[in-house]
């Protein structure tokens, strides 16, 4: 049937065009669209008229980073608009300041420049930057708090990693502590327990793709933030639907003491990506001087992150789990904390934060298509009550620590 199939594909064709290369053929479409997008650019005015508004109004520069030095600041721009962009004066408190353009202050279309400015900038106070173009555009941004940016040293990263330490390693092996309990629960307790990580996974998802679209409202139009989100939110799905397939561990295949186990690292996945994101948004914030470092964080993180490690073992409650797993599962969602804490420090960029938060909630909704696929086989009369109890509480346990969070 096939070779029947290929002979009448390849009659269809006219004899000349069997003789001309495959990649000749591939590549004719794309050299006439090439053609057509260079005639448009070329003849635009000549085939659609002129714009009745003028070039210099579309101007756009987008502030991507603020950083302080001491007697300095930085403000990294970029030109999101279709013409270039001068930088004509800056002023730094309703003050007009001298300031340097590195490369220069002239930028070109989809280009980045560092504005320099030396100002007695004082620590804790509010700082408002203005850029004023050229043609007399005013583009400006707010930093609540001025706070010394880290540089990349030893010691800072210490410190970033230490704080994605206390927000994400330690919470989530905290949670695993309560698997020996959970153990001693009934055979209908645990089935409950798993539908209260649905709950808890759910509300992670929901926080993260919010965290998401939250970014890629801020970024420049030129990199689509929303298009990314798609891309990161499908790639999360998909990544984490392969490596299930792989360890056994998809709906139909999470049979047995050895499916389970692969669940929960499959859990323990998705709430590492999760956190990923929860680090970049931490070691942001720290450098904008949003977060206060406190016992009051410290608290809440460690309540709210201890129900993420709750969630990975209860798909294993039932079994003799070795402690290396567990050991394992708890660095596979704790860890990532800590490289998102020195990514947002030091290298932060909004459209790889759109990426991460996109990547960690399809990650995230790929484990609870799976634990409902699951809960749904078990549900009997009075038990989709009891499971649909599991899943509101354990939204609401996430709801109810995640009030500690001090952002």
């Amino acid at each position: 049937m096939r070779g029947r199939e290929q002979t009448v594909a390849e009659g269809t064709a006219p004899a000349g065009l069997r003789r001309v290369p495959a990649a000749l053929l591939f590549l004719v479409p794309l050299l006439v669209l090439g053609a057509v997008v260079a005639l448009f650019l070329v003849q635009e005015e000549a085939l659609v008229g002129p714009s009745p508004v003028p070039p210099d109004a579309l101007q756009k520069l987008q502030f991507e980073r603020v950083t302080f030095e001491p007697g300095l600041i930085r403000v990294a721009v970029r030109n999101s608009g279709p013409a270039e962009v001068t930088v004509a004066q800056v002023l730094v408190d309703e003050a007009l300041w001298q300031f340097a353009a590195h490369p220069g202050p002239t930028i070109p279309r989809l280009s980045r420049a560092t504005v320099t400015i030396p100002y007695d900038w004082i620590p804790g106070d509010p700082v408002e930057v203005k850029l004023i173009t050229s043609v007399g555009l005013v583009f400006k941004a707010s930093v609540p708090i001025a706070t010394t940016t880290p540089v990349p040293t030893w010691r800072a990263a210490g410190g970033f990693a230490l704080l994605g330490v206390y927000a994400g390693v330690i919470p989530v092996y905290l949670g695993l502590l309560w698997l020996p309990f959970l153990r001693r629960l009934e055979r209908r307790w645990r089935d409950v327990l798993v539908a209260m990580t649905a709950g808890i996974l759910l509300f992670l998802g929901v926080d993260v793709m919010k965290e998401a679209l939250e970014v890629a409202g801020r970024i420049p139009s030129l990199f689509q933030g929303v298009a990314l989100a798609a891309i990161g939110l499908t790639l999360g799905v998909l990544g984490l639907a392969a490596v299930g397939r792989a360890v056994g561990a998809d709906a139909e295949g999470v049979q047995g003491e050895a499916g389970r186990r692969a669940l929960a690292y499959l859990v323990a996945l998705g709430i590492g990506l999760h956190n990923m994101g929860e680090g970049l948004a931490i070691g942001t914030a720290y450098v904008r001087g949003e977060v206060a470092l406190g016992a009051l964080l410290v608290v809440g993180f460690t309540l709210h992150n201890a129900t993420e490690g709750f969630g990975i073992v209860a798909p294993i409650s039932r079994d003799r789990t070795a402690l290396r797993h567990l050991l394992w599962m708890g660095a596979l969602a704790g860890v990532p904390t800590v490289a998102g804490t020195l990514l947002g420090g030091f290298t932060y960029f909004d459209p790889l934060a759109v990426l991460f938060f996109a990547l960690g909630g399809g990650a995230i909704f790929y484990v609870i298509g799976i634990l409902a696929r699951l809960l749904w086989r078990g549900f009997a009369g009075t038990g989709a009550l009891t499971q649909a109890a599991g899943v509101a509480a354990g939204l609401l346990i996430m709801y109810g620590t995640g009030l500690l969070l001090a952002r």
